[in-house]
């Protein structure tokens, strides 16, 4: 354990770029009206590295003096960011090292998350407990960025402690209403809604949707598309706008839209893959209770899990320990597929098939088939074609290639949706899978609508894709929804072929028709944060 002594400030030393953009001016704030406050602990932490799963950067603000993040060994720079959720004027920041210590680092401030300003340099630490005080800079995100190891390993941190004062507090007038709520596109199960922004004498925090009275969703902007609604329906929609304060204003002027016919055989699914994290929801970072509370909130007929649903060897005991207490409470209607995780308990599967029994495998294998409306749903066991992770292929991968080809060749449904864990496509940590390619191209061949899978931490919708990654109409689909509680992984460039990628936590919600299907990702706040067009099968 380090010492935990008190040190000064070391001297500022000059801006060192080091693959990392090169800051501008700092924005300077006037004093505060009010006393600093803890404003990082429990807060979300992005990272450029983490030594293993169970050091993330979650655990430098959550409190503890026994948990930290640790980067890769050997590797400068490496940094660690906390969102503060809202722009603060920061006024000191407390660094509690592990033995892995940064000799050089500095603080710096954002108020975007991408385009950074240096608060202050350290460039003679010396480990311990750095207690940078006397600061002065105004922003929504904090970085801590090591330039130089104290040691041969990485960087580690017990905890990381920002002070200051938001913008909002004190704040009691709530934001402007809302003008200019109009209805656009409408479907038979879904109505579009955009407004103007409203503003406020802080910042405008989003947006409550509001359905005949009552709030259906929240928008970080000014439009949302409301799905699952039934056909030839008169619905009212108003809407309000919230502050970071939590103050909120009147409802807009309503406006009414009525569904169109069609849209039979309607029902809402509930999605996500990599959930559960060792954690309760006594610590406030843990993600998988969360979204488990969306899962709730959207009341879905059934539930599609793509893999790796217990983190990290996938034991039986954990599954009843973590997963069991927040997505279990929708066992009975869960439809699950394994991960790689699922293949390092011993022996392989044990807790994934002793957890879901019969839902495992209904059919004597984990992978099969299943209809609902009009759409006939595939689950398909990936780990069994990979040769590329740590999860190693098996025999069996040949007898469900077979299996798949038979039974899309036998399928009577017009609308076709597969899932399973490694994505073919991914710009995420583990990026591209070669060993997905033969799933793929069966269900490209078949004119699948939608493929669902998890694998890395994120969120990626794809427009529809041919064989090769080419958008083309005639293929399916592809998401990518590791984002069910699992910490988040890096991101890379995006595809060519990518509509929208998210390092964020959230829910697919899945409203289905006898023709069509519409996806949004429903955040842990409840907001949606994004939303497809709506497809038409291809049957």
């Amino acid at each position: 354990m380090p010492s935990t002594r008190l040190r000064k400030l070391g001297r500022l030393s000059p801006v060192i770029a080091v693959g990392l953009l090169i800051p501008t001016a700092i924005a300077v704030s006037a004093a505060p009206r009010f006393a600093d406050t803890l404003l990082s602990q429990g807060k979300p932490v992005a990272t450029s590295t983490v030594e293993s799963s169970s050091y993330t950067g979650s655990k430098a603000v959550d409190g503890s003096a026994t948990t930290r993040w640790a980067s890769v060994e050997g590797a400068d720079p490496q940094w660690l960011r906390i969102d503060l959720g809202e722009a603060a004027t920061i006024h000191r920041v407390l660094l509690n090292w592990e033995a892995a210590y940064a000799k050089q680092y500095r603080i710096e401030i954002s108020d975007d998350g991408t385009t950074f300003t240096t608060v202050t340099a350290v460039d003679n630490g010396d480990g311990g407990t750095d207690d940078l005080t006397n600061l002065d800079a105004h922003g929504r995100y904090v970085r801590v960025v090591g330039l130089a190891r104290g040691t041969s390993y990485g960087y580690s941190l017990w905890e990381t402690q920002v002070f200051g004062v938001t913008d909002a507090t004190g704040d009691t007038q709530p934001p402007t209403t809302p003008t200019g709520l109009q209805t656009g596109a409408v479907t038979a199960t879904s109505v579009d809604l955009t407004w103007q922004p409203a503003t406020d004498n802080v910042a405008v925090a989003g947006y409550d949707i509001l359905r005949d009275g009552k709030v259906v969703a929240s928008s970080d902007g000014p439009a949302y598309t409301d799905i699952g609604l039934a056909a030839n329906t008169t619905y009212s929609y108003t809407v309000r706008s919230r502050d970071t304060a939590g103050n909120i204003s009147p409802a807009s002027t309503a406006v009414t839209a009525q569904t169109k016919t069609g849209g039979s055989g309607a029902f809402i699914l509930a999605a996500a893959g990599d959930i559960a994290e060792q954690c309760t929801s006594s610590d406030s970072n843990c993600a998988h209770p969360k979204t488990a509370k969306q899962v709730a909130a959207m009341n879905p007929a059934a539930v599609i899990t793509m893999g790796d649903n217990q983190y990290d060897d996938a034991h039986l005991s954990d599954y009843q320990k973590y997963y069991a207490t927040t997505w279990g409470k929708f066992k009975g209607i869960t439809k699950p597929v394994p991960g790689n995780h699922d293949t390092y308990d011993s022996p392989k599967y044990n807790g994934y098939d002793t957890y879901f029994g019969n839902a495992a495998k209904p059919n004597g294998q984990r992978y099969y088939s299943w209809d609902m409306g009009n759409w006939h749903f595939i689950a398909l066991d990936s780990t069994q074609f990979m040769t590329h992770d740590f999860a190693s292929g098996d025999s069996g991968g040949a007898d469900q290639l077979a299996w798949l080809k038979d039974d899309l060749a036998k399928n009577t449904k017009g609308c076709v949706a597969a899932y399973y864990h490694h994505p073919r496509w991914s710009s995420g940590d583990h990026g591209d899978n070669k060993d997905s390619i033969a799933l793929w191209t069966a269900l490209v061949n078949a004119k699948a609508d939608l493929v669902l899978n998890g694998h890395d931490h994120d969120y990626e919708r794809f427009v529809p894709q041919d064989a090769s990654g080419k958008a083309s109409s005639a293929g399916p689909v592809e998401i990518v929804g590791g984002s069910g509680g699992a910490d988040l992984y890096p991101l890379s460039a995006k595809h060519a072929t990518t509509a929208k990628l998210l390092k964020t936590y959230g829910v697919l919600k899945l409203s289905m028709t006898d023709s069509t299907f519409q996806t949004q990702l429903i955040g842990v706040d409840g907001k949606t944060l994004d939303s497809s067009p709506t497809y038409t099968c291809h049957k």
